[in-house]
């Protein structure tokens, strides 16, 4: 595990603190939910843009317009 030192204004601790304060946490534990959350929603981005440029855009328009007439249906 390693030591990470941030700086924040007051107002922003004092904030950090009352929320994890409401979740039941620490503030420690408060930053790691919310980093584990960010690195989870910069993973699944990452991922999408990867399979996006390896997709076909003819056959993803082919089911955007299938779809479009499924639901005007």
């Amino acid at each position: 595990m390693s030591t990470l030192t941030i700086r924040l204004t007051n107002d922003i601790a004092e904030r950090l603190e009352a929320l994890a304060r409401s979740r039941g946490l620490s503030v420690n534990g408060l930053i790691e939910e919310m980093s584990v959350q960010a690195l989870a929603a910069w993973d699944a981005e990452r991922r999408f843009g990867s399979m996006a440029a390896k997709g076909d855009i003819a056959q993803a328009l082919s089911i955007l317009e299938r779809l479009d007439r499924q639901s005007a249906e």
